[in-house]
């Protein structure tokens, strides 16, 4: 270390404090109190979007009505699972849960490949629910 290093590494040091510490960055990185989920943003995204289209699937007269009652769980966990609250998190983890099923069975019973695409996603999804990092930033 050159002695222009030193001697400015030494004023900005508290008195008492070991100079060198102040130089050498800390071996810790720095995290921040909520660290953003971009996860959790994306799959309450999705619970929106399958909101819409059940709406829409009602409007269009493609569902039956009782489907809305659907459309509001998913919007309610959609927008809980942004604030981080830990009941939305269980209200979404239920929905996916019974997607993944729903998605497995139409796709054994139709052959469809959609299905199979939307099941896994759904799968996907759950498994990233269910980490110790997503549930331990929940409140």
């Amino acid at each position: 270390m050159s002695d222009e290093i030193r001697s400015s590494a030494a004023s900005d040091a508290e008195p008492g404090e070991d100079p060198r510490e102040a130089v050498a960055p800390s071996s810790q990185p720095r995290t921040r109190e909520l660290l953003p989920l971009p996860g959790l943003a994306g799959i309450s995204l999705y619970m929106l979007l399958l909101a819409g289209v059940s709406i829409l699937g009602v409007v269009n007269g493609q569902f039956r009505p009782v489907y809305l009652i659907f459309s509001a769980f998913f919007i309610t966990a959609a927008l809980g699972l942004l604030r981080l609250l830990r009941w939305a998190w269980a209200l979404t983890l239920g929905a996916i849960v019974l997607l993944v099923t729903l998605f497995a069975w139409r796709f054994t019973t139709e052959r469809q490949f959609p299905f199979l695409v939307q099941g896994l996603l759904n799968l996907v999804f759950f498994l990233y629910l269910i980490r110790i990092e997503v549930r331990s930033r929940l409140r």
